[in-house]
């Protein structure tokens, strides 16, 4: 899956310590998900999204090799 929360969150000059205490994980949980490492749930992709104002689907793609 791609995603494009490194590029949302520092467009908003926010930290990964700052996104990770607004959605209650830890700062490399956010570092994971940036670098694809870990696939955020659904209730963490929604959280991540409610944060940048955003929907998901904007923030989170799927590849072909998801399917």
């Amino acid at each position: 899956m791609n995603n494009r929360v490194k590029q949302e969150r520092t467009a908003r000059n926010i930290t990964q310590t700052e996104l990770a205490e607004k959605i209650s994980v830890s700062r490399q949980t956010i570092y994971a998900i940036e670098t694809n490492k870990y696939v955020p749930s659904v209730v963490l992709a929604l959280k991540i999204a409610a944060v940048f104002e955003m929907e998901v689907h904007a923030l989170f793609e799927l590849e072909k090799s998801d399917w």
